[in-house]
């Protein structure tokens, strides 16, 4: 019998190890000063300055890109799904009032394309740059039979610290709290099993072209990268006090928001008290989606909702925009006269 390699299997090992090289001072460019090893070890590690905190917390989530990844296939574009990768991994920790410390990233694929996977990771760089949160790790994973040629799949895993007296988890949350909501950068990286099922499905639009009433190519639209949240949420919680956070990323508002609303209270949402881009009311029409549907699968143009105490709301809303933010006051915390009820839009 002839002799079979890895290679003979579609695994390729020197070309990973030569990625892996490739990818070296990319990845090396987001260590901050407490990460001790360098990429290709077996395990990444950080030093933690103990001296900063009294009784810290570690603040840990994991996240992907979802089926948007289909649009960068589509597309045949792959820089900007890195930074979504991250965004949706730090911006689920800046809830909390943590501060990212590292991210891993898992990329796997049917055969490494050297130059797509480096298409891909300068994202991931760019989002850890941005959310001032180290990449110190991961894996690059061949799977030959397993995905779709030029197919691959992305997954992050971040690790971020909190102070204990300063964790944001909603038990402060009291009636009479305003709702200040703070724009989103687009569609981000939630809902695109039914974008995809509207837009190319049903009506096999190009994505390649303009599309009238958005102003984008429909395709670089669909890629926006995911805004991160995590420098903007840190300046606040320095000098304000917040009493929950939260972050609209699948199920929208509708099934985010509760997640942050303690017993006995109650979100009043004010329909109309902030913009929506022209991305959301496209997929309404064309998709003939019910305005309940679209609030509970899209952020519908909120990215963030700060709930935040009353005598405090108008100096939030100015340091916000102040750093350049879009931001809205879209409601308030009463008193809930329903057991199960959260959330009422009016």
């Amino acid at each position: 019998m002839k002799r079979i390699s890895y290679k003979d299997a579609g695994v390729d090992i020197e070309k990973g190890n030569s990625f892996v090289q490739a990818i070296k001072p990319m990845v090396e460019s987001t260590f901050r000063p407490k990460v001790l090893t360098k990429i290709g070890g077996f395990a990444g590690c950080v030093s933690l300055n103990m001296e900063r905190y009294k009784k810290p917390i570690l603040v840990s989530s994991t996240d992907g890109v979802g089926t948007k990844l289909e649009i960068a296939f589509l597309m045949d574009r792959h820089d900007t799904v890195g930074v979504d990768l991250v965004a949706m991994c730090v911006n689920d920790i800046v809830v909390s009032g943590a501060k990212p410390l590292f991210l891993l990233d898992y990329l796997a694929t049917s055969q490494l394309d050297p130059e797509k996977a480096k298409e891909i990771v300068s994202g991931i760089v760019k989002g850890c740059v941005e959310a001032e949160c180290s990449l110190i790790g991961g894996e690059t994973a061949e799977m030959p039979g397993f995905y779709k040629k030029g197919e691959y799949d992305l997954a992050g895993f971040v690790v971020g610290i909190v102070e204990d007296a300063q964790l944001i988890d909603g038990s402060s949350v009291t009636v009479g709290d305003k709702l200040i909501g703070i724009a989103s950068s687009g569609l981000h990286s939630n809902g695109y099993s039914l974008v995809r099922k509207v837009l190319i499905e049903h009506h096999k639009l190009d994505l390649g072209k303009r599309v009238e009433g958005i102003g984008e190519i429909l395709g670089e639209e669909l890629l926006r990268p995911t805004k991160i949240y995590v420098k903007t949420i840190l300046n606040l919680v320095r000098d304000f006090t917040i009493g929950g956070i939260a972050h609209i990323t699948g199920r929208g508002i509708t099934g985010n928001l509760p997640r942050v609303i303690p017993k006995g209270c109650k979100a009043i949402v004010r329909k109309g008290s902030w913009d929506i881009p022209p991305i959301f009311s496209f997929l309404k029409e064309m998709g003939n989606i019910s305005e309940d549907e679209m609030l509970r699968t899209f952020n519908n143009g909120i990215g963030m909702i700060l709930i935040v105490r009353a005598k405090e709301a108008e100096d939030i809303l100015a340091r916000l925009r102040s750093m350049g933010e879009k931001v809205f006051m879209i409601g308030e915390i009463v008193k809930s006269e329903k057991e199960q009820e959260r959330i009422e839009f009016v």
